[in-house]
């Protein structure tokens, strides 16, 4: 590379989002980069020229190392929607200004859905005006729901989190004994793909009979059968647990959180803020049997859980980070990195590149054959997918008992 390379991170952390940075970095000063910097809050923050030169903040290779192992978006993240082109061209003509300003010849962008909708945009106005910035997205979400890849940097983690922990909320529930029983309902990240909440599956082995009903929201979720379910299963043990996604729906599409409460907020791009799925049902089922209900939501702890990151997970998501800026180095634009799953026993993943027309607003989706005739739980199917992206742990670097995570930058700090 003969110029400079500038990288940001956008949409929901992820315990594995800065391994992919970290990639980015690496990669690119190995590539002869003369500066790589990073966007502070995203194309957001860009707008408003905050960014900082990557090499202030990593020094060392215990830095990267650190970076590697920090939970959340380093450098800072955003939820924020380019408009059409032909709506505002003045935005697009800031961006790339501030681009020609740093001298930039690759723009990489770590993000899921939303961000790659952002690098389409770019790449097209970049083909329209001739200009030579070459855009390419890094896939990031523990939704796992990006399409043309096997799966994405950060869900293994999240995935590993949720079964274990999930695992530790079913022994709980063995502690203390009930007259009617008690109901345990986990809700679980996962708008319009259950991929987080099959996870809970994981939990299921020799020590552990696993989660009692799994309800995805690809599947019409039905109050009164799920109702009944709970009722029959509490007639042969004592304590259910129950797992469900937040974005569930009735048969008219109604999200079940919004039987309790009404949604007020809406994001940038029009998705509703869902909470509340785990609380109405354990009040539900407290109405209709009359025995204890516990309502948990795993909320962010699942994507900031870098204690109990996946190795599989950190690895591949510093090998997407590198192979972004390998593709941008060859003269690819409006690309994103996939995986590609090349084997399964043993699990061999490479890299490639797809057009990111194909990616962008589009979602994956569970398999319907991957969720049982009832939609009450996952298949073998499904958990011989997951099951080799939560391998192997990464240590933290343990100081006075607490993992040490990286600097954040100052520019970001609330101190």
């Amino acid at each position: 590379m003969e110029r400079n390379v500038i990288v940001g991170q956008s949409g929901g952390p992820t315990a594995a989002i800065n391994s992919s940075l970290a990639g980015v970095y690496r990669t690119a000063k190995d590539r002869g980069a003369k500066k790589v910097y990073g966007m502070l809050h995203g194309v957001q923050g860009l707008l408003e020229e905050k960014y900082i030169d990557l090499a202030d903040h990593i020094k060392t290779e215990l830095d990267a190392e650190l970076l590697k192992r920090t939970p959340a978006a380093f450098l800072g993240s955003c939820r924020y929607k380019l408009p059409e082109i032909h709506e505002n061209r003045d935005v697009y003509d800031k961006i790339f200004a501030i681009l020609d300003k740093l001298d930039i010849e690759a723009f990489i962008y770590i993000g899921g859905n939303d961000s790659m909708d952002t690098i389409k945009k770019l790449s097209d106005y970049a083909i329209i005006t001739g200009h030579p910035t070459r855009f390419i997205g890094c896939p990031k979400t523990i939704d796992n729901d990006l399409a043309l890849t096997d799966h994405t940097p950060g869900y293994g983690s999240a995935a590993k989190y949720i079964g274990t922990s999930m695992k530790e909320i079913i022994r709980d529930g063995f502690c203390l004994e009930y007259e009617k029983g008690i109901v345990t309902i986990v809700e679980v990240m996962g708008r319009n793909a259950g991929w987080l909440t099959g996870a809970t599956a994981l939990s299921e082995g020799e020590d552990c009979e696993g989660p009692d009903l799994i309800y995805l929201p690809e599947i019409p979720f039905d109050l009164k059968k799920f109702g009944d379910k709970v009722r029959k299963l509490l007639e042969k043990k004592t304590s259910i647990v129950v797992a469900v996604s937040e974005g569930i729906r009735t048969d008219d599409g109604t999200y079940v959180c919004e039987l309790g409460n009404s949604i007020d907020f809406v994001d940038a791009f029009g998705h509703k803020q869902l909470s509340g799925t785990a609380s109405y049902l354990a009040s539900f089922i407290a109405g209709e049997i009359g025995c204890k209900t516990r309502a948990i939501e795993l909320s962010t702890l699942q994507r900031s859980a870098s204690h109990a990151a996946s190795r599989v997970d950190i690895l591949e998501a510093y090998q997407v980070g590198g192979a972004a800026v390998k593709a941008a180095d060859e003269g690819d634009s409006g690309k994103m990195v996939v995986l590609q799953r090349l084997s399964d026993d043993p699990y061999q993943c490479g890299t490639e590149v797809k057009d990111v027309h194909k990616i962008a607003n589009d979602e994956k989706l569970v398999p319907r054959d991957w969720v049982n005739k009832e939609g009450t739980y996952v298949t073998s199917e499904f958990i011989s997918y997951v099951r080799p992206l939560i391998q192997g742990d990464v240590s933290p670097v343990m100081v006075d008992g607490i993992p040490r995570h990286l600097y954040t930058p100052k520019e970001l700090s609330h101190k």
